[in-house]
């Protein structure tokens, strides 16, 4: 199958499946206006692709709904974002690249490199199991382990937490969560939920952070007993 896939179709598997993953609660659907949003290109050259990778049954198209991965186009997607993840842990650890900005640079370096120095660089930053932003990186046979942390959004008042991942790569919003002390690794405790998803308030320390439930849908973590 992998000789089949274009760079650029590679590339489109990955972002249908970031997609599909950043929804909390929400179906497992993406529609053309969303995808030519996010890459953006014209809707005329998304339909063309999505018919592409139709064909080769990666992805299922359902009229009104839009299109979802499929398991085989599941484990294509896994395997190139493993690649770019790995890459992003390379370039923050060994070549001190701002983790805020490393996204881009890891998503065209490792497109052009091959399993063995994906391998080698994955062996270099001693075998780690999430990328800078906290998000896992996949097997060399494109699959993961249950996700065992939930959006932030999803979290009620009372619960204390540890943050696990950041969904975002737009580098004004990491820097802003940066800011806010809401980076991977860090606990904190959710005091309140307002309602008809209004914002959350957090304890983090002795300091207290509000955040609109938009940026709460960005950010995963998990709950601690």
């Amino acid at each position: 199958m992998a000789s089949e896939l274009s760079s650029k179709m590679r590339a489109y598997m990955a972002e249908i499946y970031r997609l599909v993953d950043r929804q909390p609660g929400q179906s497992a659907f993406v529609t053309s206006s969303q995808l030519a949003d996010w890459l953006f290109v014209s809707p005329p050259a998304v339909n063309r692709m999505i018919n592409r990778l139709s064909e080769l049954d990666l992805l299922v198209h359902q009229p009104y709904h839009g299109v979802t991965i499929t398991e085989k186009g599941r484990i294509e997607a896994l395997k190139v974002i493993r690649c770019q993840r790995i890459a992003e842990a390379f370039l923050v650890q060994v070549m001190d690249i701002d983790w805020l900005t490393v996204h881009e640079e890891a998503r065209r370096l490792s497109d052009g490199l091959s399993e063995a120095v994906i391998q080698r660089m994955y062996e270099m930053t001693g075998e780690p199991a999430t990328c800078p932003h906290g998000e896992p990186i996949p097997s060399a046979e494109g699959t993961l382990p249950p996700a065992s942390d939930v959006f932030l959004s999803q979290i009620g008042a009372g619960e204390r937490i540890r943050i696990s991942r950041i969904i975002t790569r737009e580098a004004d919003r990491l820097q802003y969560i940066e800011a806010l002390g809401l980076v991977p690794g860090h606990v904190c405790e959710v005091i309140h939920v307002a309602p008809f998803d209004g914002p959350l308030q957090l304890k983090l320390g002795r300091e207290f952070r509000i955040i609109g439930n938009s940026l709460a849908q960005l950010i995963r973590a998990e709950l601690l007993s």
